[in-house]
């Protein structure tokens, strides 16, 4: 006898959202989107079976007018049953200890500003787009939607797909830059016994690789339990992965410091393929070069090539090298608070455009 596998936490939504949502709200005239939208493994499609031992299961996004929120609550509170196809439809999350169903219901907006920190709906300036993490337009855009009436969710999501042209190139540079602030450190550090050190280095440095990777092809990267499964899964900058898997397992500085100009050429070779520009080839070729008369490697002039090519005022006010707030924030009590993540950019960009020469990197 061949075993189903159980279904996946997106697949749940839908039949539950088709078998006993939809139906009440059909039933009421309510106009509504729906989506399997927020936080969960499942909304990734990256859940399995360790996914099911918390915040698991029939669990919903359902979108209508802000004046309708608290009456379509209380509907469904009232109409959905205590549980559908052996799963519990009311239940406890780590967040809320209140049994009670979890079919979420908001208006579109405050969907937004709950996971963004941020209204996207007139646009966003490049400030702002620098205070959004993978995760939070994730939480927003990758789930699937299972219905949307009004059509403001579709279009929502249409909106926040990817950075406008010019703050992607911004985000770029400052990858390639945080690149070159360290790659150097990594023979440095090896070349005085500290192996550890430069193990170190080069953990963080591939952390910069697979977040640029990402958004050279135009994806959000995921917070950090998923970033190296969503890494897997780009089309190009993947094939960066077994130099990256090399540098982490090599035991000395030169495989390490060699493995990782492999992976950087690979992302340079993606971003040539995207239309971005690269640097001129030099006599080493790729993205790395000889760092000045020392026996380790250096970044070629990537980040300049790219912020050059930026024409958007606002984008070119910003202090070079910054980046967005993922490139330079790991703490995940800032990452994971809207406003904290608000705070914390507009505070850096604005003290650092005070410290830094345009155009410097």
């Amino acid at each position: 006898m061949t075993t189903q596998p159980p279904l996946s936490g997106a697949a749940l939504a839908q039949t539950f959202y088709d078998d006993a949502v939809a139906p009440v709200l059909a039933a009421a005239g309510v106009t509504h989107a729906a989506g399997r939208l927020g936080s969960g493994s499942d909304v990734l499609g990256f859940d399995d079976g360790t996914s099911r031992d918390h915040d698991w299961g029939l669990r919903l996004t359902v979108l209508v007018s802000p004046d309708d929120v608290a009456d379509v609550d209380a509907l469904l509170d009232a109409r959905l049953p205590e549980s559908w196809q052996g799963h519990p439809v009311r239940f406890a999350t780590t967040w809320d200890p209140e049994v009670r169903h979890r079919v979420e219901v908001a208006s579109v907006r405050a969907l937004a500003l709950a996971r963004l920190g941020i209204d996207p709906t007139d646009g966003l300036e490049p400030r702002q787009w620098l205070a959004l993490t993978g995760q939070s337009v994730l939480e927003v855009c990758a789930g699937p939607v299972l219905h949307d009436g009004p059509g403001e969710l579709t279009a929502l999501r249409a909106r926040l797909a990817g950075y406008p042209d010019d703050v992607r190139r911004y985000v770029v540079a400052a990858g390639w830059a945080h690149l070159g602030q360290e790659l150097p450190f990594v023979g440095r550090t090896g070349s005085r016994g500290d192996e550890l050190g430069s193990a170190v280095l080069t953990g963080r440095l591939a952390r910069v690789a697979m977040h640029l990777g990402h958004v050279l092809e135009g994806r959000w990267a995921p917070y950090a339990k998923w970033l190296g499964t969503s890494f897997a899964t780009l089309p190009s900058a993947s094939a960066a992965g077994p130099h990256l898997r090399d540098a982490l397992a090599a035991t000395a500085w030169p495989a390490r410091e060699a493995a990782l100009a492999r992976a950087f050429d690979v992302l340079l070779g993606v971003q040539a393929a995207v239309g971005l520009p690269v640097p001129a080839p030099t006599p080493d070729g790729g993205a790395t070069i000889p760092f000045f008369d020392r026996p380790f490697r250096g970044v070629a002039p990537v980040p300049e090539v790219v912020r050059a090519s930026i024409t958007d005022p606002s984008v070119l006010a910003l202090p070079a090298g910054v980046g967005c707030v993922e490139q330079w924030v790991d703490d995940v009590h800032v990452l994971m608070d809207p406003a904290r993540r608000l705070s914390v950019t507009q505070a850096v960009l604005r003290d650092r455009a005070d410290d830094v020469r345009p155009g410097a990197i």
